[in-house]
């Protein structure tokens, strides 16, 4: 595959998806909220996400530090200059998504708004239609086999 064809994505796409769908939950929340979590679990239920809230900005403050030690854009908008296989990205190929995710879950499990789950998982899912292919396919033409073998033994998400 031509390097020149397969170019970094043109718009930070993640992060402005999550964006939108954890402020979309918010307001939807507000306007018009789905089943809440029941009360007798709200103390526990919080608890776990707020457990789940900081495991998200550790992981994704792992995955920055990572990057940014290995010489490495963390904006999926610059081209790669290295593929990174160590830190989190041994166990998730896209472990700051992951992070974005888990935050969005974890804001749901604290507010007891059910809207977080689903911008969690629309938000997921965009990410996996919009950004992920063209980061791959710009992944295979700087790196080749390289990357190749990575993809082959790192899972996508856990």
């Amino acid at each position: 595959m031509n390097a020149y064809r397969a170019k970094p994505l043109k718009y930070p796409w993640p992060p402005m998806l999550y964006l939108t769908g954890i402020l979309t939950a918010m307001l939807a929340g507000r306007i018009a909220a789905l089943a809440p979590i029941p009360s007798p679990y709200g103390f526990a239920l919080s608890s776990v996400g707020l457990a789940i809230l900081l495991a998200a900005v550790m992981l994704d403050v792992w995955a920055v530090r990572t990057l940014i030690g290995r010489q490495t854009p963390v904006s999926d908008c610059r081209c790669a200059r290295h593929l990174v296989t160590c830190g989190p990205f041994r166990f998730s190929r896209n472990p700051i998504y992951l992070a974005y995710t888990l935050f969005a879950v974890a804001l749901g499990l604290i507010s007891g708004n059910s809207w977080f789950f689903v911008a969690a998982l629309v938000s997921l899912g965009a990410t996996r239609l919009i950004a992920i292919p063209r980061e791959e396919r710009h992944l295979e033409a700087r790196f080749g086999f390289d990357y190749d073998s990575y993809r082959k033994r790192t899972r996508r998400w856990i």
